[in-house]
C-alpha cells in the first residue's frame, strides 16, 4: 500500500505531538530576520493541512499540495472549520510542481523532502520550487539529517489512540542511504480491527549536497539552522532546518 493511505485517517491522532505552532513561530522569526513579509505562501508536501491551516489563521494566503489524496481529503475536511481565508489544495508530487501564479514563500516541513528517495527527483524539487516563487521569495524546509536516520536502524515504535494502533519498525541501509519504516496499522471497524501495512522511506541527504543543489538551482543565498534555534546546526542535529533566497 503507499504510504499515508491507510494512515491518512489516523495520522494526526497518531501525531499529536508535532509542534505545528512551534514550527510556524520559528519560521516567522526567519522571516524577520531576512526582512521578508509574504502573504502568499505555498504549503508543500502539506499531508492532513494542520500548518495550511494555521498559516491560514495567520492571514497567509495559502496553497497547499501533496501527492496523497487521502491526505489532501483530511486537509479539506479540516479546513472547513475556517470561516474565510481557506486553503486552496492541489494534488502533485513536489518534482512536477506547477503552479498558476508564483508566491512569496513555499514551505516543505516535517522532514518531507526526505521521502524523495531518489537525489535527482531533490534536485527537481528545488528547480521547480525555485520556478514558482517570486523575486526576493523564500523556500523554507527541514529534513531529518543522516545521524538521525542512521541511529533509527533497528528501533520499534507504539503509537495508539482510542481508535487507532500503530506498530512501526525501521531499518537503516547505509548502501542506499534509506531508512526504510515498515508500519503495521489497526484501524477500530466497528467491533473489529483492521489491519493495514505501509512501508516508507526516506533518505539521508548530504546537507552540503542539498546546499550545492539549492545554488544549481538558482537561489542566491542559502542559510541554515539548528532544530528551531537561529544558529547554525551543531555537531549530531538530527533535524536542520534550510531559508533560500531567491533574489
Amino acid at each position: 500500500m503507499n504510504a499515508y493511505g491507510a494512515l491518512a485517517a489516523s495520522y494526526d491522532g497518531l501525531t499529536r505531538d508535532i509542534p505545528y505552532e512551534a514550527v510556524l513561530n520559528f519560521l516567522e522569526l526567519v522571516l524577520r530576520a531576512l526582512n521578508r513579509s509574504p502573504r502568499t505562501v505555498l504549503d508543500l508536501a502539506c499531508g492532513t493541512g494542520s500548518l495550511s491551516v494555521l498559516l491560514a489563521r495567520r492571514g497567509y494566503a495559502v496553497t497547499g499540495a501533496d501527492l496523497s489524496e487521502e491526505m489532501l481529503t483530511e486537509a479539506m475536511d479540516k479546513a472547513l472549520a475556517l470561516e474565510a481565508n481557506r486553503p486552496y489544495f492541489i494534488c502533485q508530487p513536489m518534482q512536477a510542481l506547477s503552479l498558476p501564479q508564483p508566491v512569496a514563500l513555499a514551505v516543505c516541513c516535517l522532514d518531507s523532502l526526505n521521502y524523495l528517495t531518489k537525489p535527482d527527483d531533490c534536485r527537481e524539487t528545488f528547480r521547480r520550487v525555485f520556478a514558482n516563487l517570486e523575486p526576493g521569495g523564500v523556500f523554507f524546509f527541514d529534513v531529518n539529517t543522516p545521524e538521525k536516520l542512521c541511529a533509527l536502524d533497528g528501533q520499534v515504535f507504539l503509537d495508539e489512540t482510542d481508535d487507532a494502533y500503530c506498530v512501526w519498525r525501521a531499518a537503516f541501509c547505509e548502501e542506499e542511504h534509506i531508512c526504510y519504516y515498515g508500519m503495521d496499522l489497526f484501524q477500530r471497524a466497528g467491533k473489529l480491527w483492521r489491519r493495514s501495512f505501509e512501508e516508507h522511506a526516506e533518505y539521508a541527504y548530504d546537507l552540503n549536497d542539498l546546499t550545492a543543489w539549492l545554488l544549481e538551482a538558482g537561489f542566491s543565498t542559502v542559510r541554515t539552522y539548528g532544530d528551531r534555534r537561529m544558529e547554525p546546526p551543531k555537531e549530531g542535529e538530527e533535524r536542520v532546518y534550510f531559508a533560500a533566497l531567491k533574489e
